[in-house]
Formats: structure tokens, sequence, C-alpha cells
């Protein structure tokens, strides 16, 4: 599976969560060189289009994304 489009220039790993070990390193390895289609942030990031992507928003916190979308797509 190829890599993620923006897997270098993800805020979350450029800003909030180092992914050269440990938990971020997990993250980075399922979800942005697995299937970023599972990944919380891109699923708001292409429904939502960028700078509408909170960083407290993590790749496993998929209803959160959900939720996020959902309200955001009611208000437009």
């Amino acid at each position: 599976m190829a890599d993620c489009e923006k897997i270098n220039a993800c805020p979350f790993f450029t800003d909030k969560m180092p992914d050269d070990s440990g938990l971020g390193a997990m993250y980075k390895k399922k979800y942005c060189q697995g299937s970023n289609k599972e990944c919380a942030r891109y699923m708001a990031l292409q429904a939502l289009g960028p700078g509408n992507v909170p960083l407290s928003l993590y790749p496993n916190m998929v209803e959160e994304a959900r939720k996020l979308i959902k309200e955001n797509r009611g208000a437009a």
C-alpha cells in the first residue's frame, strides 16, 4: 500500500506527536503507511478541507471525526 500523500505534512506529526518512536511510530505505520482511509484526520480533511481538522484529533478517533464532519456539514 502506498504512503498517504500527507505523510510528510500532517500537522499531527509535525506539531503534536513525534513519529520516530513509541505511539507516534505505531500511528504512522497503521494510518500513514497503512490505510489512510481509516485515519480520522484524513477523513476530516477530505470532508472539511485543510485548516478544519483540529490538532487534538488523533488518527484513531474515527467516531469523533464522523461527529465533527456531521456537525460541520449541518452548519454549511
